[in-house]
């Protein structure tokens, strides 16, 4: 047996965090920022619960921030083993640690500032110099491809269809013969722009995810509710603001308003990219296009699938400005996807207060964020330091997660030949994951167990 601490994603979505701890190496499955709740978040700042100098090599799985983000303090804080990844994930790494930092160190001068922080003076979670250390570490390695861990233990990656070079990590110990499998973030079937995941490899151990555990994704069509709402905002001169997640789901958006575009089903509107970090993305996704869907593959390798009439990519913080103050109708995707910071609070300030606007949410919404109180109904948030009140639409699409629903996840778990002995849930809030459980062990007769924060466990291996 081997030992597994649950050092995030338990009781909650965000902050994956997994120590494996085999003989006398201890291996870290992803290394996420908690989101959400103050509570949440203060987990980020503190100290980690073993020395970092102590762990052999991290896994990740994919380069969301609530899986990556905490890399940059954990290789401040001593760790100096590779960190193994995809090389879509690696790509993705270099944009989103060097953001995150970015972000860290504005709010820390923002704060310091306007005396926002109750510690003075405020300092970032991580820095710039952080993020490229910890860059300096991923080691690029292939889908399907074993990694030797040393010790007799190997890992390797397969394909999880939720973000681009999102897997799912089997690390195994030949001398037992014995596999756990590490779910991550579980993608989607039947969606543009990533294939479909991977049927499952077989193991003893499962972690499972469980963001949408306790509910089915509406049999919507994406096309025409967005066509309705862009159609909506055009007629009454609006604008219509989208929230989206810089990687993975701009692109998504994006392909969704060319499609509709194209088909004659909307008039062009001006589409503006205000996030850096999503136009960088969008070259990354050209770079590795042969992992995605054959309908968005451009034959010469270019990003047209992404590419609306009137789209523009607004760069410069200066240009921003411009979008944010202009009240021409048009299309503005910018992040963060839950409103928690990023260029999209400036747009929400600007556009939240007047009926004839819309804020259109297109992914999950932790509990704590502002978009989880904007899509439960707030009547004001507070941004900047100011209330700001809300008399635009807000409306949601659900159908664009890019997390499976609780009908993909059972349809998933079917690819197993032989159940695994063991099935723990994670990343999911606890009806989510109490729902899926009930639901799992009523249809599939598995043993399920819903592991709490800091929870330590004996698992096969």
């Amino acid at each position: 047996m081997a030992t597994l601490t649950f050092l995030g994603a338990a009781r909650t979505v965000t902050g994956s965090k997994y120590l494996l701890e085999v003989d006398n190496r201890r291996l870290l499955i992803d290394c996420g920022q908690f989101q959400g709740l103050k509570e949440l978040r203060r987990r980020n700042w503190a100290a980690f619960p073993v020395d970092p100098a102590t762990i052999s090599a991290v896994l990740l799985t994919h380069a969301h921030i609530d899986h990556s983000g905490l890399l940059p303090r954990l290789v401040a804080g001593g760790f100096k083993g590779p960190i193994y990844c995809t090389a879509g994930t690696a790509a993705l790494c270099s944009l989103v640690l060097p953001d995150a930092a970015y972000l860290q160190e504005e709010d820390a001068r923002f704060s310091n500032k306007r005396g926002f922080s109750r510690h003075q003076p405020a300092e970032p979670l991580f820095t710039a110099a952080d993020a490229e250390a910890a860059l300096r570490r991923l080691q690029i390695i292939d889908f399907d491809a074993p990694i030797d861990l040393g010790d007799g233990l190997h890992a390797e990656y397969t394909h999880a269809g939720h973000l681009l070079g999102s897997a799912f990590i089997r690390v195994s110990r030949k001398r037992h013969g014995q596999r756990i499998l590490f779910g991550g973030d579980l993608g989607r079937y039947g969606r543009p722009v990533l294939p479909d995941p991977s049927d499952a490899p077989q193991a003893e151990t499962l972690l499972l995810e469980s963001t949408y555990g306790d509910r089915v994704h509406p049999n919507a069509d994406d096309e025409t509710l967005l066509a309705d709402i862009i159609e909506g905002v055009r007629t009454r001169g609006g604008r219509l603001i989208i929230p989206s997640f810089a990687i993975g789901r701009a692109e998504e958006v994006l392909y969704w308003i060319k499609r509709l575009e194209d088909t004659g089903r909307i008039q062009p509107l001006p589409v503006y990219l205000d996030s850096p970090m999503a136009i960088s993305g969008l070259k990354y996704y050209a770079d590795h296009e042969h992992e995605l869907d054959h309908d968005v593959r451009g034959s010469d390798g270019t990003t047209s699938a992404f590419s609306p009439k009137r789209f523009r990519a607004v760069a410069t913080p200066k240009e921003s400005m411009k979008v944010t103050q202009s009240d021409h109708p048009a299309i503005v995707i910018s992040a963060s996807g839950m409103a928690t910071g990023g260029r999209v609070l400036h747009h929400l300030v600007s556009c939240l207060p007047d009926a004839k606007n819309t804020v259109l949410f297109v992914g999950f919404q932790a509990a704590g964020t502002r978009g989880r109180s904007l899509v439960d109904g707030a009547e004001s948030v507070k941004m900047h330091g100011t209330i700001i009140p809300v008399a635009a639409r807000i409306v949601r699409i659900d159908s664009m997660s890019a997390h499976a629903d609780s009908d993909e996840i059972l349809r998933w778990l079917g690819t197993f030949t032989t159940p695994p002995r063991q099935t723990f849930l994670v990343h999911g809030e606890p009806a989510a994951q109490d729902a899926l459980k009930a639901r799992i062990e009523s249809t599939l007769g598995w043993a399920v167990h819903v592991p709490q924060h800091g929870e330590r466990v004996e698992v096969y291996l």
